[in-house]
């Protein structure tokens, strides 16, 4: 519960320093606390702690923050500002205070960075003697199913339909089914994801027979101080489920071309997949099954066409007789 603070009767005498502690101290959450005293405390000290709040002049406190943050990433910018708009809006409320400008405007998130691979790229990777047969499956699997790398390696044996080529996951931002703590798997919404050929053919070779435990297992059994659930250790063997962050490492050490951490991102099958759709002909609303997003706008973002694809769309808008 946020303390109440109580703020001197005399506003016009209160420092921009104190103001600042004032309105920390005044938040409950502990991690807001943290996440606001950067922005709040630098802005204080640019702007001068013990000058007065009164006297400081909105353009002030945009420079300041243009001065801080103006080269920063996007998000760190819109998070910076945001801090220092909801300390000054405090403030206002209970006396006299500047504002952020209507000039430092809030950033629009740009497209994601993620990259895009082509079907060539993606099919060597899968076909490379060293690639283990793990490995292979779940590249393909995160292909062809344009699932998050998470769903994908949250699978079990027993939720596979494998004459079905399908599989519920649970999916990111998964809606309950009743409202109630300590969730599990079995009471949100699950959604599905679909397969083809090529992750049909790798996923008997991977299982060799096993007809439960996870899917995609790594080769050691989990650590004495390591606490895993029933679903992510595997009954037969006690092998534990392979992590994001051991597959990320996998997939780095298989795709890295300049030294460790320059490979490829799991999340990038997830985005080409999309992409080769689209440039397939898949409409939106396909698009949007698949990928299992709400909006057109999400959607948007993962459809990245190649150059070769832009090139022959804009061929279609050539005369007629000199069309390729």
């Amino acid at each position: 519960m946020p303390t109440v603070v109580a703020l001197p009767t005399d506003t016009t005498t209160l420092t921009v320093g104190r103001s600042a502690e004032l309105f920390l101290d005044s938040l409950g959450n502990p991690n807001t606390i943290r996440g606001y005293s950067t922005a709040v405390g630098k802005t204080a000290d640019q702007l001068g702690d013990r000058r007065p709040l009164a006297s400081v002049a909105d353009d002030e406190v945009g420079e300041t923050l243009e001065a801080l943050w103006g080269r920063a990433a996007v998000g760190t910018w819109n998070a910076r500002r945001a801090a220092v708009g909801s300390w000054l809006s405090w403030c206002r409320e209970r006396g006299q205070a500047p504002a952020v400008p209507g000039w430092a405007k809030r950033l629009a998130t740009p497209d994601s960075e993620t990259r895009v691979r082509s079907r060539l790229a993606i099919d060597r990777l899968v076909a490379r003697r060293e690639v283990a047969i793990r490995e292979k499956t779940l590249y393909r699997m995160l292909y062809e199913t344009a699932a998050r790398a998470d769903e994908v390696l949250g699978l079990n044996i027993e939720d596979l339909d494998l004459a079905g080529r399908r599989a519920p996951v649970k999916a990111k931002g998964a809606r309950a089914k009743i409202r109630r703590r300590g969730q599990t798997r079995e009471d949100v919404v699950l959604e599905t994801v679909y397969w083809d050929a090529g992750t049909a053919r790798l996923l008997p070779r991977l299982l060799k027979g096993r007809t439960r435990g996870p899917v995609f297992l790594t080769h050691r059994r989990a650590g004495p101080g390591k606490v895993l659930g029933a679903r992510d250790v595997c009954p037969d063997t006690g092998l534990a489920r392979l992590s994001y962050g051991q597959a990320r490492g996998l997939l780095d050490a298989h795709t890295a071309l300049r030294g460790s951490g320059t490979g490829w991102d799991p999340h990038e099958f997830r985005h080409s997949a999309l992409t080769h759709l689209g440039e397939a002909g898949a409409s939106l609303l396909l698009l949007m099954a698949k990928s299992r997003h709400k909006k057109p706008e999400n959607v948007r973002r993962y459809f990245k066409p190649s150059d070769q694809a832009l090139a022959e769309v804009t061929s279609l808008l050539a005369p007629g007789d000199s069309r390729r």
